[in-house]
């Protein structure tokens, strides 16, 4: 059948050929006597796997596969035909490691042919199909073990969103400085700030302030103001916007005297609460004003050694925020504390202002000396010229 030459050429060919035709046992004795006679390219690796598989031989198939990986790891068709050895076999952990790392390689559909387009879909629906029956084994276990509902409650059952995919794993990252060791939260634990009843038993009195403010003439500014002596790329489309705008208390650690003699009560309210300390920098205590449509795109804060606190106090709906993968919807005197190091985002999607009282706390879990040595490194920092003084939130 095959052409007698020291040329695998021929024979490459005549195994596409058959391949065509759907002869898978043509296909193999082509290819394989092609690899026999020194062809170690993709194509006929690849065929000699295919026609393997359509004759059933499991391990000449694998062994061809193996070579293709071993030149390319990367090798698209290669990894979908090792799931599906895996899968077949009834490996569906090893079968959704071939398949995963197949999807991730894969260029963008517009790229692929046809039918390797299906081949990925349907390799998607494996796995997830893969990841539905490993997710149903695993509670069932769990139940069986003696667990009920409090399993899928706080952080095991987080731990288990991001064993299934359903939560993706979002990590500090401060723009300027990172102190190291520092829980990996979103939003934090009301436990932990027994100040904020407090703070939210005094909304009406704050709320009241802020709307006199606001009846007066603009006092707001933009939030994001343009620096002469920095280099700025602005992203957002915010910076110099009134869309996204601030009243300040106090702004990079300096006492606004006149504003604040126009909003004693809330000054009064935040009273006690230990908010972060740094000449020239912290606190910033501010109404943040969000004008209707504004969507404040994804970004991180500048240092991890603070918290920023929410205070939202008119919200009229459709006002959502979103930290690391957790969305939450702002709700009229109800606080939240979050890090700001991990990327989030906000939307005002209403017809109607949003405002909060926004101001940046000192993380619990530095000890008293770490917050004086934060302090004064920042300080130092400016003191030299290289810092701006201007956190961001």
């Amino acid at each position: 059948m095959f052409t007698r030459s020291n040329d695998p050429t021929p024979h490459a060919r005549a195994g596409a050929e058959a391949l065509k035709r759907g002869d898978f046992a043509g296909a193999k004795a082509g290819f394989g006597q092609a690899v026999a006679m020194g062809a170690g390219d993709l194509g006929t690796l690849l065929g000699l796997a295919y026609g393997c598989r359509g004759v059933g031989d499991a391990a000449g198939m694998v062994a061809a596969l193996d070579r293709v990986l071993g030149i390319d790891p990367r090798n698209v068709r290669a990894l979908i035909l090792k799931g599906d050895h895996f899968g077949a076999g009834g490996d569906h952990k090893a079968a959704t490691s071939f398949y995963r790392n197949a999807l991730r390689a894969a260029p963008p559909a517009a790229q692929l042919p046809p039918d390797l387009v299906a081949e990925l879909r349907r390799v998607q629906e494996a796995t997830q199909d893969y990841a539905r029956r490993f997710e149903e084994h695993l509670l069932s276990s769990l139940k069986g073990a003696g667990f009920g509902a409090e399993m899928g409650e706080g952080r095991f059952g987080r731990s288990l969103d991001i064993l299934f995919g359903r939560r993706q794993v979002y990590y500090q990252q401060p723009q300027a400085y990172l102190f190291p060791e520092l829980p990996q939260m979103q939003f934090y634990d009301r436990a932990a700030f027994p100040w904020l009843e407090g703070l939210e038993a005094q909304t009406d009195a704050i709320r009241e302030e802020l709307l006199a403010v606001m009846e007066g003439p603009d006092a707001f500014q933009p939030y994001l103001e343009a620096s002469a002596d920095r280099a700025q790329v602005d992203r957002s489309g915010l910076r110099g916007s009134r869309n996204w705008s601030a009243f300040y208390l106090w702004k990079n650690g300096e006492a606004q005297v006149e504003n604040q003699a126009r909003c004693p009560r809330t000054v009064a309210a935040l009273e006690g609460i230990p908010l972060a300390g740094t000449r020239g920098r912290a606190p910033s205590v501010l109404f943040s004003l969000l004008k209707p449509g504004t969507h404040i795109p994804a970004h991180t804060g500048f240092v991890n050694t603070r918290l920023i606190c929410h205070l939202p106090l008119i919200v009229p709906g459709k006002c959502r925020f979103r930290v690391g993968n957790e969305m939450r919807e702002w709700q009229t005197g109800k606080a939240w504390v979050f890090d700001d190091t991990v990327e989030h985002e906000a939307w005002n999607d209403s017809d109607q202002t949003r405002v909060v009282l926004l101001f940046d706390v000192w993380r619990p879990e530095l000890t008293l000396a770490e917050r004086e040595m934060v302090s004064a490194m920042l300080t130092a920092i400016d003191e030299y010229g290289a810092g701006s003084g201007d956190w961001g939130a």
